[in-house]
């Protein structure tokens, strides 16, 4: 697995580059001390898996995954970060990000974090169980509240997904390979079964609960 650090203290990304590669299978790519090298490597190197500081200079972790995510690169992101509180936790599953990892464990952790990754599951630090726990209630919650949801196909959540990233009909239907007119015709059966009316109504909903169709 090929992976690259983005952190601004060396220590810390020479620390988890012996740990990281103590094991044969795994290997680090390259290292960047801030968002804009970072980005520049991982479109250079293209590492599988970003291991990215949430508070690096120039660009922090939320804006590279945004814009990892905006170019379509293809690499799971795996944020190493000191906060422990409910809203950056959120905002980073909200990204889809495959890991969160806290800073004062992430010796520890990593190798367990990369390991689920490469397993296609995510990784998140035991203290923040609790607001993971109470992500998946609220998409339960959601569900019951809007039982269209449960019955939408697999392409059409695929479509609502896109719809989430302000894709239009034509981009949608060329990364789906379909015709724009079967995209509008998905887009009118996911309001019809969710019960939405109103034309940003869609594209509200999809924004609002892009985290429960990941």
């Amino acid at each position: 697995m090929r992976i690259l650090l983005a952190d601004d203290h060396p220590l810390l990304r020479r620390g988890l580059r012996q740990t990281i590669e103590s094991e044969a299978d795994f290997e680090v790519v390259a290292e960047a001390a801030n968002g804009v090298e970072a980005l520049r490597l991982i479109e250079q190197q293209k590492p599988q898996v970003a291991i990215l500081d949430l508070s690096m200079p120039e660009m922090g972790g939320f804006d590279l995954a945004a814009e990892l995510q905006r170019r379509k690169l293809g690499v799971a992101v795996v944020f190493l970060t000191m906060h422990k509180d409910k809203y950056m936790f959120d905002k980073a599953m909200d990204l889809g990000v495959k890991g969160y990892v806290l800073k004062d464990t992430a010796l520890d952790e990593i190798m367990q974090a990369l390991r689920s990754v490469r397993r296609g599951q995510r990784y998140i630090s035991p203290p923040l169980f609790d607001y993971l726990l109470e992500r998946i209630d609220r998409a339960d919650s959601l569900a019951e509240q809007r039982p269209g949801l449960s019955y939408l196909t697999p392409t059409e959540r695929r479509v609502l997904r896109l719809i989430a990233e302000y894709k239009t009909s034509k981009e949608i239907a060329d990364e789906l390979h379909i015709h724009h007119r079967t995209v509008d015709n998905h887009r009118t059966n996911i309001a019809n079964k969710i019960g939405l009316q109103g034309s940003h109504a869609l594209l509200r909903f999809a924004v609002e609960h892009q985290a429960e169709l990941s």
